[in-house]
């Protein structure tokens, strides 16, 4: 299946079957760009949050998004796996070199205090793209 066959076939069933954390979309109508909203994961620094991403960056230092990706792998899965990222912390690649520092030296407490500020600050605004 080509690229462009399977991202439609991804649309239709998002469209189907939409997921209460994740709003993704194509962006602008280009089904090779995507948008995606996700819900900061509960019990969570970033709980209550939203945060939006574009697909195409390749930023987030996740294994499955650089490595280890395979076909198998859903633009949702991605977006999940985003979460998974928020909910444990790797510090190994930080984007946040401060927030990277507070996990590998043990302090949750100021990279939780941290993380809570950025949310607060920068992704309290609901972004859903239904809207």
């Amino acid at each position: 299946m080509g690229p462009l066959k399977r991202l439609r076939k991804e649309l239709q069933a998002l469209e189907r079957a939409p997921d209460a954390d994740i709003d993704l979309q194509p962006q602008q109508n280009d089904i090779r760009r995507w948008q995606a909203v996700i819900r900061g994961p509960g019990e969570t620094p970033f709980e209550g949050g939203t945060f939006q991403l574009l697909i195409e960056t390749g930023e987030i230092c996740l294994d499955i998004l650089k490595k280890e990706w395979s076909p198998a792998w859903s633009l949702q899965a991605a977006c999940r796996a985003v979460m998974a990222l928020l909910a444990a912390p790797d510090a190994d690649s930080p984007l946040n070199c401060d927030a990277g520092n507070m996990v590998r030296a043990g302090d949750m407490r100021a990279f939780n205090s941290l993380a809570k500020m950025y949310t607060a600050e920068y992704a309290s605004v609901d972004l859903s793209l239904s809207s």
